[in-house]
């Protein structure tokens, strides 16, 4: 293919000397001199692994070349990179200028196009970004609609710099959300040489997961820091620790704990959290990531706890009040503190858990109840049929399979969902009267 890319900083520069490894004819285009030269002379503006002798290589072979000269490199091309950048004042706030001058540009240049040509936009942007800057800023420019006009891409990228190049050569997934078939299969086919697993979303679901993945890994970052320093202090073998902790694959490296769902609870997640944090306190230590954990379970809370009252009905009704599913465990669940909210703001509650028997409950977990939530042999339903026939607002807490069949006759209730089924249907309710913490 023709392809052109804009910027020629670190993923620009990367992207288009990977593309021109791939057999593509690829112009590289920036409004630095200085970049465009040392490209053209088969040399990297930047420093990275592999890319010094990769764009002399590509240079030599006719593959690659830069220019200033923006209409060229669109005129030449089928398909347009955008790789400028998006830096933020330190703030958070973001400056979006370098994309929108560079659409503006492109879209000019496009005006007297008959034929069509894709738009790939990798710069990371927040969602809603590409559509109101990036997409208005080439409609405006070309006088063309994006998907008829021309194809328009968002294709975020997942370069860490130091292992760029082996990073594009081997992704972890490549995620395109198209808005038109023609540049959707012209990206499969693109990615075609080394990634079949493609991710196709829509354009806010790719925006986002860039923002996701870079969040986490800042969050891991933080957290082993946070581990190691209180290791050090206790003067534990932090190594010994890590080798153990990265040996599980089952929960501690993998997916699990990782879908969107209620708050944590139980009997080893907070009680342990809040001795970490304590041990630190007492070690002069400050563990902010492990405190905010627990902080921000609580909001979590709060955030359930208003959308369980906002439609001002007064009958709450609870399907599973365990801490999760398959257990009897009430111990510090977050269901049992909603409850507790509820009750305390004269709210009517209504509670049913297959799980739970009331007259069989003993040691640790009859001595909560008895603490926290006294009354509930009062609130406890015989049968989910009776929560739900007694309730005009029905929260589903865990063990939804089970209440199936049960959930029947819903018209005119509310259903909050903090299950994460994140199906409406699955409720027999409708869309309009169903509403969840995470979609």
């Amino acid at each position: 293919m023709n392809i052109s890319v804009f910027g020629l900083g670190y993923t620009g520069c990367v992207s288009a000397a990977c593309l021109a490894q791939l057999g593509h004819q690829v112009i590289g285009v920036d409004i630095s001199y200085k970049k465009v030269s040392l490209v053209q002379s088969g040399r990297s503006p930047i420093v990275e692994p592999e890319l010094d002798a990769m764009i002399a290589a590509q240079v030599q072979a006719g593959r690659l070349s830069a220019t200033q000269d923006t209409g060229q490199a669109v005129n030449e091309s089928k398909l347009v990179f955008i790789c400028v950048g998006t830096p933020d004042d330190g703030s958070g706030a973001v400056d979006y200028k370098q994309v929108e001058r560079a659409c503006s540009d492109i879209g000019a240049a496009l005006r007297s196009r008959q034929d069509f040509v894709t738009i790939v936009l990798r710069s990371t942007v927040l969602p809603g970004i590409a559509r109101r800057k990036a997409i208005a800023a080439l409609e405006n420019s070309s006088g063309k609609k994006a998907g008829a006009g021309f194809g328009f891409v968002l294709n975020p990228e997942f370069l860490r710099e130091g292992s760029g190049v082996y990073d594009f050569f081997h992704p972890a997934m490549t995620v395109i959300a198209a808005g038109d078939a023609c540049s959707a299969a012209t990206m499969k086919e693109l990615y075609a040489p080394i990634d079949n697993n493609i991710c196709f979303v829509g354009l806010d679901e790719a925006s986002m997961i860039k923002f996701v993945n870079n969040a986490f890994h800042a969050v891991k970052v933080s957290f082993a820091n946070e581990i190691g320093r209180l290791c050090k202090e206790m003067h534990i073998d932090t190594r010994a620790v890590y080798d153990m902790f990265i040996r599980d694959e089952k929960l501690n490296i993998s997916p699990a704990y990782l879908q969107p769902g209620f708050a944590f609870g139980g009997s080893c997640l907070p009680k342990d959290l809040r001795t970490l944090a304590a041990a630190g306190k007492n070690l002069k230590l400050t563990l902010p990531l492990l405190g905010a954990a627990l902080s921000s379970n609580a909001e979590h809370i709060d955030y359930a706890f208003n959308l369980i009252t906002s439609g001002g009905k007064q009958t709450i009704g609870f399907l599973g009040l365990s801490f999760k599913s398959e257990t009897d465990d009430l111990r510090e669940s977050p269901y049992v503190t909603l409850v507790q909210r509820l009750l305390a703001e004269h709210y009517r509650v209504h509670v049913y858990d297959n799980n739970v028997q009331i007259n069989g409950l003993f040691g640790v977990n009859k001595e909560f109840v008895e603490k926290n939530l006294p009354d509930l042999a009062g609130i406890f339903c015989t049968s989910a049929a009776q929560v739900i026939a007694e309730s005009d607002v029905i929260v589903i807490a865990n063990n939804p399979q089970k209440y199936k069949n049960d959930l029947t006759g819903l018209a005119g209730k509310k259903i909050i969902d903090l299950s994460f089924l994140g199906n409406a249907g699955f409720f027999n309710a409708a869309k309009e009267d169903y509403e969840g913490l995470c979609w």
